[in-house]
């Protein structure tokens, strides 16, 4: 300490117009420093207009510390003064822990703000991003500072492998122990920021079908369409393939319609028509008809249209009322809508088609009419 005062001293007392110079030159540097953090602060206050990236890098900006623009300042006029080794090496020393440290606090503001970029338009985690932002904070903070310290101290000459296999071995053991939680944790994250669904969202995964009524840090609570809440692990659930009911564009909906073997043709080719009109009288969104088989017991037809929306009360009571125009509309034209029949025949020993029943032997009622026997029979009881 002694040598770097004298040192400093007879600098001084050599060098007094180049330090006054330097001097001039470091205090307008540092204005112009603190006049872009100014900036930085001021669009940061300003938030109309100013969204995204240029918010982001507004807040890094002004997070820019004091000791950091005088060490630049410093370190950018030090070598015009011609200043000793121990001047130099002292101000390279602080110049070096102000710029490792700075660019750790703006790599932390950059981050975060991203983060906070990608969730400000999420109204629907409440709490749940509350606490997923405090705890990314802080993950982030240790991260960026540990790397800030870890490069600090070997540009000072520390042996610095130790300390970062310390660091790892122990980052692996709490992963390890926590690896669980941790990933629920990070499913959670998953799901606020790339946002596959939100809570009110209905969704449907396995046999499932529901709607979301919480996302948390562990679980999500979807209450079933029949009442129930089910809880599942978020990292379960994304393992899933979700199907979410609320973005979709449209409904489709395919109604099969079989008719009886007897209609004949020219019915037949008007059915995908009379379909169409049906549907476009709904006012929803024909897709197509047509003849798809012969079945068991019936010509079948397929039907399907789309309900634009979705909303599934509205998808429903249409199809209710399309089905029901059909069958009124089969029934003022005369087809008839197969439903599953079976006919039997007998054969004599010889091998010919007779009928189930033999031929009825007529029978002389009490009054002396002939009948047959089965009207006696009814006559009789």
């Amino acid at each position: 300490m002694q040598e770097f005062v004298e040192t400093s001293m007879a600098w001084v007392q050599s060098h007094w117009l180049e330090l006054l110079i330097a001097l001039g030159a470091g205090v307008a540097i540092a204005a112009l420093l603190y006049a872009l953090r100014g900036w930085g602060a001021k669009l940061c206050k300003e938030p109309a207009g100013i969204t995204g990236w240029r918010s982001i890098l507004g807040k890094a900006v002004a997070k820019t510390g004091s000791f950091f623009i005088i060490m630049t300042a410093a370190k950018l006029v030090i070598g015009y003064a011609a200043a000793p080794p121990l001047v130099e090496q002292t101000v390279d020393f602080l110049f070096t822990i102000a710029a490792v440290f700075q660019g750790a606090l703006w790599a932390r503001e950059v981050i975060l703000g991203f983060i906070e970029m990608r969730t400000s338009s999420d109204e629907y985690h409440g709490e749940t991003l509350a606490t997923a932002i405090g705890i990314i904070r802080v993950l982030v903070s240790f991260t960026v500072f540990a790397i800030a310290l870890v490069v600090v101290l070997s540009n000072l000459g520390v042996d610095v492998t130790g300390l970062v296999a310390g660091l790892g071995v122990g980052g692996i053991a709490i992963g390890l122990a926590a690896q669980g939680i941790f990933a629920d944790l990070f499913a959670a994250l998953s799901i606020i920021f790339d946002k596959p669904f939100r809570r009110g969202d209905s969704i449907a995964y396995d046999n499932t079908f529901g709607s979301i009524e919480a996302i948390g840090l562990k679980s999500t609570r979807v209450r079933a369409f029949t009442g129930e809440e089910l809880i599942i692990s978020n990292r379960n659930l994304l393992d899933k393939e979700i199907t979410n009911n609320t973005q979709r564009k449209h409904r489709r909906a395919k109604l099969a319609i079989g008719v009886i073997y007897q209609t004949s043709p020219e019915v037949c080719a008007r059915i995908p028509g009379m379909l169409k009109d049906i549907v476009e009288a709904h006012d929803r969104i024909f897709v197509r008809c047509g003849f798809v088989g012969f079945g068991a017991s019936s010509l079948d037809f397929e039907l399907e249209f789309d309900s634009d929306g979705a909303d599934f009360v509205a998808f429903y009571e249409g199809r209710t009322a399309i089905g029901i125009a059909i069958l009124d509309k089969f029934n003022k034209e005369g087809i008839e809508i197969a439903y599953p029949t079976q006919t039997t025949f007998t054969a004599d020993p010889d091998g010919r088609m007779i009928l189930p029943y033999p031929k009825v032997q007529p029978v002389v009622g009490v009054e002396g009419t002939h009948m047959t026997r089965d009207e006696g029979q009814q006559k009789d009881g």
